[in-house]
């Protein structure tokens, strides 16, 4: 994984260099833009930086406004909509943790050649609801334990994309999540989303 975050940190400060050096110019240099994103959520909670669940599959859904600061790099903020949350299986059957937030990304978006995206930053996110399902037969937990997540969570994401002169793109970002879920075993959220953007 520290390869992974070290890969991700070095591919970004080149991208910037080079889109710096290249002084690249797009057809949306310069340019505010706002749109509608929606996408797939794989999501899961790893224990201790060590275990890892398995995953809920959700949707996150939201709005998003990107501002250049120059014709490679833009910040873009977002407001979505996201379903979280992880499962647990054993023989038996099946539990499954439903956390939905609202979520609150800010991130910098390098474009080291025309419509195709790097992107790094933090994120805030505040837990809105919570649900347990436990399968009858599954016996991981007492089906009378309660669980009581934390409501603010953050962390950092990385991505990348494509993005057309049309104003759609798709996208691919990892959540690495920071804040712990529970205060037992200091679950952090993990997901993988997969985007679809359309510009108003």
């Amino acid at each position: 994984m520290k390869t992974l975050y070290i890969t991700l940190i070095l591919a970004l400060s080149l991208a910037f260099q080079g889109g710096a050096q290249e002084n690249i110019s797009l057809d949306k240099s310069n340019a505010s833009n706002a749109g509608l994103k929606l996408g797939y959520n794989l999501a899961a909670v790893s224990f201790d930086d060590v275990s890892e669940t398995g995953q809920r599959h959700g949707f996150f859904v939201g709005f998003y406004g990107e501002s250049f600061v120059s014709g490679a790099v833009a910040i873009q903020i977002e407001l979505m909509y996201s379903q979280q949350g992880y499962e647990l299986k054993d023989n038996g059957g099946t539990f499954t943790q439903k956390l939905d937030y609202l979520n609150l990304p800010l991130m910098l978006k390098i474009y080291p050649v025309s419509h195709f995206f790097l992107e790094a930053g933090p994120q805030v996110g505040l837990a809105i609801s919570h649900k347990e399902e436990f399968d009858s037969n599954f016996g991981l937990f007492d089906t009378s334990q309660e669980f009581d997540p934390q409501r603010f969570d953050w962390g950092f994401n990385f991505g990348t994309g494509f993005k057309s002169d049309s104003g759609i793109s798709l996208g691919v970002r990892y959540h690495l999540g920071m804040g712990s879920i529970y205060d037992e075993g200091s679950p952090k959220n993990r997901v993988w989303q997969f985007a679809l953007g359309i510009d108003f």
